[in-house]
């Protein structure tokens, strides 16, 4: 018998043509090399006969899960077969990974709504710019620019409305009386607007331009002092909207909103002073559209006189504004010692300024300088609420001397190594105390910079030359010209006396610069 005819029968599997090995085979050493020369062979590529009672699929129908997934045009689908491919190619990189990448990519935010910016001239053709001046132009976007400002402020209070005051009460998240403490009368307003904006309406021509809206302004604007309740409310309302904001129900659904197209990435304190922004435009576009009148033009007259009766409104809410304001910080303040009150400080209608300074041992402090009184004061929180507690003796402004300290005449932080190093001197700082100073203590304060020191002593000075201008006493010069060291010796026996405890102060508002008399 020939060799041939002893090989033993060729069989054919799924890939590659093998013998059927006999006892005289030894098959372990070429395994090995198999394995070392190709490892990328897959149990796909072998026929397993399996008992014929156990139903399999066979490997080789389905190599990959996103074969299962239909072609569609949908990406975040297209994305997650690409995942579950990315997955099986054993590339070493984890498949959680790649679908948290994935996933992050399909939950991209949604771009912000934005407002419609069109211009007057935008709307019409070719042949109608040609049928007015440069000047006629530009008084038609002056007044289109007042009719479309109308239209937003209506959608942003109506939206205020529905989308946050409405949502909050239904789900319980504010009590209707915090609500109502923090939205006001938002919805008496609307009406107010949707009138100007129908008149308008009515005195625009078939070409789109409006004729005359001088009387139609000087008959409206009246009105808006409906707004001297909400603008006189909207420190409180600002300051009960800072404390909810530190329940985490509040907080989650601020910031939904605030990531919400809708919202165009404002807070809701943003739409609640919509309308102040509003009322301070005023002005500015009825001037726009007097610059733009000709003098002949029938509208310039009323246009004057409306200008004239908006800036007395805005002056009557601001007044009634600040005096709101007053009361809302007398309220706030809080007294060790009954000697400290001084009636003056309850009879108080205007604060000049206030702001966040530090005192000579690096206290942090709130002043409060109103038109008869100079109050200091240390942040506190008492039930969960901010209020201000009295320091030391309020100065009231007849009594009250200033003196301009330069840069480095003060050593701040009052600490031992601080008396004998020349890294610790002072800048902007400046002395407020009696002019008799049997009657209190004086006090080195310090301001974040040269500006708001200058705004500080312009206010402080101001509000003296009512009393002082008239009759200057010799001895208050000779004070404010007397050496730094004599007054620095003073404050120090007077600002380390003894005093109550005082509880820790709250976190500071110091990048606020300190505004003189409330501003519109």
């Amino acid at each position: 018998m020939t060799p041939q005819a002893q090989l033993p029968p060729l069989r054919r599997g799924s890939s590659f043509t093998f013998r059927t090995p006999g006892p005289q085979w030894d098959f372990s050493l070429k395994r090995k090399r198999r394995e070392k020369e190709d490892d990328a062979v897959s149990l796909c590529s072998f026929d397993f006969k399996e008992p014929s009672t156990k139903r399999v699929r066979p490997l080789g129908r389905v190599t990959s899960l996103a074969n299962l997934i239909s072609p569609v045009k949908n990406g975040a689908v297209r994305r997650f077969g690409q995942t579950l491919q990315a997955s099986f190619r054993g590339d070493g990189r984890s498949p959680n990974v790649l679908q948290q990448k994935a996933c992050s990519k399909a939950a991209a935010p949604t771009p912000p709504k934005r407002r419609n910016s069109t211009l007057w001239s935008e709307t019409l053709d070719v042949h109608q710019k040609g049928t007015f001046s440069t000047k006629e132009i530009k008084r038609q976007e002056a007044i289109f620019e007042l009719s479309r400002g109308e239209q937003d402020l209506i959608e942003d209070l109506q939206l205020a409305r529905k989308a946050y005051h409405d949502p909050m009460l239904k789900l319980s998240i504010m009590s209707e009386e915090e609500l109502t403490a923090i939205f006001g009368d938002l919805d008496a307003y609307i009406p107010l607007h949707e009138d100007l904006l129908a008149q308008l309406a009515k005195a625009t021509g078939p070409d789109g331009t409006v004729g005359e809206i001088g009387q139609i302004v000087v008959n409206w604007l009246p009105r808006l002092n409906a707004y001297r309740a909400y603008c006189s409310n909207q420190l409180a309302a600002k300051a009960l909207l800072d404390q909810k904001k530190q329940d985490p129900r509040v907080q989650d659904f601020l910031q939904r909103c605030l990531e919400s197209p809708f919202s165009r990435k404002l807070d809701l304190w943003s739409f609640l002073d919509i309308p102040r922004s509003r009322l301070v435009k005023y002005p500015l576009l009825l001037r726009e559209v007097l610059r733009h009148t000709p003098p002949e033009h029938p509208d310039t007259a009323s246009l004057e006189q409306a200008v004239s009766i908006i800036q007395g409104v805005l002056s009557d809410i601001n007044m009634k504004k600040g005096e709101s304001e007053c009361q809302y910080y007398i309220d706030k303040l809080e007294y060790l010692d009954d000697r400290q009150r001084d009636p003056r400080i309850e009879q108080c209608k205007s604060l000049l300024c206030h702001g966040e300074l530090r005192n000579k041992s690096g206290t942090k402090l709130h002043v409060f300088l109103f038109t008869e009184v100079l109050v200091l004061t240390r942040p506190v929180t008492r039930n969960e609420r901010p209020c201000f507690q009295v320091y030391r003796q309020p100065i009231p402004v007849q009594d009250l001397v200033v003196d301009d300290l330069q840069d480095g005449d003060v050593r701040m932080g009052g600490s031992f190594r601080g008396a004998f190093s020349t890294a610790d001197r002072a800048k902007n700082i400046f002395r407020v105390r009696f002019q008799d100073t049997a009657q209190g203590q004086s006090h080195t304060l310090q301001v974040n910079d040269v500006f708001h020191k200058q705004q500080w002593l312009n206010c402080l000075r101001t509000a003296m030359s009512v009393y002082q201008s008239e009759a200057p006493t010799d001895a208050s010069s000779k004070r404010r010209s007397s050496t730094a060291s004599t007054i620095i010796h003073m404050e120090e026996t007077d600002e380390n006396q003894p005093q109550s405890a005082a509880s820790a102060p709250s976190s500071p508002r110091s990048e606020q610069p300190p505004s003189p008399t409330p501003s519109k």
